[in-house]
């Protein structure tokens, strides 16, 4: 080859790469686009293990597209009120909420299951149960809403909460003014209860006057941040109303679908990310916060079969009847109820008989 050949060919090559270089270039734009979000969280921020999940899921969403996807996170009450954050993304106020689909069953009992419901799911059956087409079921409940939802954390079974006095029997729950919301709120009604709505700013003052008799929230970590203790030392176990109760990722329905696959797939593994720290956080934390609360003062008191039995059944019967009254929450619910059998009759095999054995060693000493 001459050499005025082979420059010809070299440059012609070289005009070559650089179209592919420009087309390709619009391309990539097209594929990772400069967008900015709201989130808003029905969480204050001093529920740092709750709201710092959602910290979480747009850190891993700016990281993974080198900031080009940028969502900005709000604490309850900045933008909109904490309990008004799915209805924010349904209106398109916000593109997205971090929130409990609990907080909404006001316009229909099926949100409960997105959550937790009285005598439900632990936190790792809940996820199972999302996993094996549970979170399928709840999204087909929102679509028709303009929602679309993904899981984005866990507590794990709660505290029952904090009594003025002790519990000893189901009729010493009989005219209790408690702090309680949702499906358990109206169990409770059943045995006796007085339900009440109060934020958790206001809970702590509410005790401390004696408005109200009990409440709970969540376990020990946030509870002795709030200082519950000093207003209402009997602190009782398990919350049978949340065995497992998982918060969401909201979002408009239509941006979500409009996005990117990319940033669909992204925002995905956040939520899964944000899912899993959440309830690893709260396994971390809890036992050394309960350790500081005895050590104030707290009074741990299980409650008795007969309370436990008796609202179960109450539970049962709360079922039964919005069964009759919604659709929508008979088919998640029986859906959840045959993967429950099924989840407890696998966990009491192994897992049940390995926790019990360990937790009688550390109880002997011997870990």
């Amino acid at each position: 080859m001459d050499r005025r050949h082979f420059f010809k060919r070299a440059t012609t090559a070289g005009i070559g790469a650089a179209a592919a270089t420009a087309l390709a270039a619009p391309a990539i734009a097209q594929e990772q686009p400069k967008i900015t979000w709201r989130m808003t969280s029905s969480f204050p921020k001093s529920l740092d293990i709750i709201f710092g999940a959602g910290n979480e899921l747009a850190q891993i969403v700016r990281d993974a597209t080198d900031g080009n996807f940028n969502i900005q996170t709000y604490a309850a009450g900045e933008l909109v009120p904490g309990l008004q954050a799915a209805d924010a993304v349904a209106n398109g106020t916000v593109e997205m909420a971090h929130t409990c689909s609990y907080y909404y069953i006001g316009q229909d009992p099926a949100f409960a299951l997105g959550t937790a419901i009285p005598f439900g799911l632990n936190a790792r059956m809940t996820n199972a149960w999302f996993a094996n087409g549970g979170n399928d079921l709840i999204n087909e409940f929102l679509a028709p809403r303009g929602l679309y939802a993904l899981p984005a954390g866990n507590s794990g079974t709660q505290m029952g909460g904090w009594f003025r006095k002790e519990i000893v029997t189901i009729d010493d729950l009989k005219g209790l003014k408690m702090r309680i919301a949702g499906l358990a709120g109206q169990v409770m009604t059943k045995v006796g209860v007085t339900p009440q709505q109060i934020a958790g700013g206001d809970v702590y003052a509410a005790l401390e006057k004696g408005t109200i008799d009990a409440t709970e929230f969540v376990g020990p970590y946030d509870d002795q941040k709030l200082g519950f203790v000093k207003v209402a030392k009997y602190y009782y176990y398990p919350a049978w109303w949340e065995g497992g109760p998982a918060m969401h990722a909201f979002f408009n329905l239509e941006k979500f679908n409009a996005l990117p696959k990319s940033y669909q797939a992204i925002l995905k593994t956040a939520c899964a990310s944000a899912n899993t720290s959440m309830l690893a956080n709260y396994d971390a934390n809890n036992a050394v916060a309960l350790r500081k609360l005895v050590a104030e003062g707290a009074v741990l008191k299980p409650f008795s079969k007969e309370i436990m039995e008796t609202c179960y059944k109450a539970a049962m019967e709360v079922y039964a009847g919005l069964s009759e009254k919604s659709p929508a929450f008979k088919k998640i619910y029986d859906h959840q109820q045959a993967f429950k059998k099924d989840s407890y009759l696998w966990a009491q095999v192994a897992e049940y008989s390995y926790d019990t054995f360990m937790m009688m060693q550390q109880r002997n000493g011997a870990l």
